[in-house]
């Protein structure tokens, strides 16, 4: 097992790694390129580096290595991936979605530009995702590598879509109109769709553009993907209970001032806590299925099961 103070030091590394990256595809500001409004290139550049945990391109990269690292345009997907999950956050602070005036200590992007803004913002970063996901064209040489890309963008845009993040947002939003009580399994869906849906892309292009993952194995990495997402909303509910809103960056309970049904207010905080173990446990014992080095995976997953923030 990974002692502590590698596997800080590790991440730390592979997520400078991931932001760097992610910076270096964000659009110019509009003062550098007069053919784009400077308000939308400020705004979307403010969202992405507004920090956060980079989770989904440095997962994506250690999929990635750990199947090889075969073809070159992983870059290229690691930023689209963050564009996407940044846009879904801007969507969802608007005053129409959580009405979320802070993030991770920050003001939110419709805060400071105004919601219109926000939402052109998000849907700038969706089609600029897309946009940078397909330079990954570019530097293909070989048949194999063309249909690993294409397979990598059919795996974003499903998980994005209305059978993945997109679908899981419905059903969110759905959720908080209904007076009678939701079940664990309308509660689960949410989750796998809402945020599973990104991580299970994330770790299946990973598998894709590094090697010669076939379906059986993406099957597999799906599942493990799904624990992961699981265990971490379910976790991120638990903080909106027990954790500190200074580590947070935003304020606790939100859940409960907006009338929000979660796992721990069905089950309870010991049994949601128990269901994290569980799902982490689980995922870890998939990941080991797996080829190649998965020491600072497995590392990673119970990091997230303990996180504070």
């Amino acid at each position: 097992m990974m002692q502590e103070d590698v596997f800080r030091q590790n991440l730390k590394l592979r997520t400078e790694e991931a932001e760097k990256i992610i910076a270096g595809y964000l659009p110019v500001s509009g003062e550098a390129d007069k053919n784009t409004p400077q308000t939308i290139t400020d705004a979307m550049r403010y969202s992405v580096l507004a920090g956060g945990k980079r989770l989904r391109p440095v997962l994506m990269k250690e999929m990635y290595d750990m199947f090889g690292g075969k073809r070159e345009g992983i870059a290229f997907f690691m930023a689209s991936m963050e564009m996407i999950h940044t846009y879904s956050l801007v969507h969802d602070d608007l005053p129409a979605m959580d009405n979320d005036e802070y993030r991770r200590g920050k003001k939110t992007t419709w805060a400071v530009y105004g919601d219109a803004m926000g939402i052109l913002a998000g849907d700038a970063l969706l089609n600029y995702a897309f946009e940078t996901a397909a330079e990954a064209f570019r530097v293909c040489t070989e048949k194999e590598d063309y249909l690993a890309v294409s397979r990598a963008m059919q795996i974003l845009a499903e998980n994005a879509g209305i059978r993945g993040m997109i679908g899981g947002q419905v059903a969110d939003i759905e959720a908080e109109d209904r007076a009678d009580e939701l079940t664990e399994q309308q509660i689960l869906y949410i989750h796998t769709h809402k945020t599973g849906a990104l991580i299970k892309a994330a770790m299946q292009i990973g598998a894709v553009l590094g090697g010669d993952a076939d379906e059986t194995i993406l099957q597999q990495i799906g599942q493990c993907a799904m624990n992961i997402g699981v265990a971490f909303q379910i976790q991120d509910d638990i903080l909106d209970v027990t954790g500190d809103s200074a580590e947070l960056g935003k304020p606790i309970g939100s859940d409960a001032a907006n009338g929000k049904q979660t796992y721990v207010t069905l089950k309870g905080l010991e049994a949601a806590q128990k269901e994290v173990e569980r799902l982490s446990e689980e995922a870890i014992q998939i990941l080991r299925e797996f080829p190649g080095d998965h020491e600072f995976m497995e590392a990673l997953i119970r990091h997230l099961i303990n996180r504070r923030s």
